[in-house]
């Protein structure tokens, strides 16, 4: 029996760097009236392919069927669950604080114990840079609640499988219709 719970569903993919790919992945979702939480894409080490990373929430049943979907779409060499799989996922955050010279040293402490490091600095405002999981971010900013957040900015997340087995050469692959990569 499936399970009926909404969960977070991490999905990287190795897309040919075709026109309209970002237009098309995004398009099954749409349809499928999936929200997405994040969506980030780049090139990889050769330009012809992207790494596109999706983090999307639903039940079981509708995410299998949204993965094959996004499967299906010629331009995607591979598809992956992250969550699922043996992974490292991180996300990068910029927090502005309002901050005043006395409270400086105490949002630096802060900041250090979460691996966070100060990017900027001006008369009356910090950025904290910081990567991590979700849940660690939040964190941060749960305990800077009590300074004044001016602002936050997410890149969403990122992934790639553990170990060398798990890596996929483009040109070793078969898109969808059956053509090589």
């Amino acid at each position: 029996m499936q399970d009926s719970r909404e969960h977070r569903k991490i999905l990287m993919m190795l897309v040919e760097n075709n026109y309209g790919v970002t237009s098309r992945i995004s398009g099954v979702f749409s349809r499928r009236g999936f929200n997405i939480d994040s969506y980030t894409g780049c090139d990889t080490l050769d330009p012809r392919y992207s790494r596109i990373t999706v983090v999307v929430r639903g039940d079981d049943r509708s995410l299998e069927q949204i993965e094959k979907q996004v499967s299906k779409i010629e331009d995607v060499l591979y598809i992956t669950d992250l969550a699922k799989s043996d992974s490292v996922t991180r996300e990068l955050m910029l927090i502005k604080l309002r901050v005043m010279p006395e409270s400086r040293s105490n949002i630096m402490a802060i900041s250090n114990i979460f691996h966070g490091k100060v990017v900027d600095v001006t008369r009356d405002s910090m950025i904290i840079e910081v990567s991590g999981r979700p849940e660690k971010l939040q964190s941060l900013v749960d305990l800077l609640q009590d300074y004044e957040i001016l602002e936050v900015a997410n890149t969403g997340m990122v992934g790639l499988e553990r170990g060398s087995e798990t890596v996929r050469r483009p040109d070793d692959m078969v898109t969808a219709s059956g053509r090589k990569a």
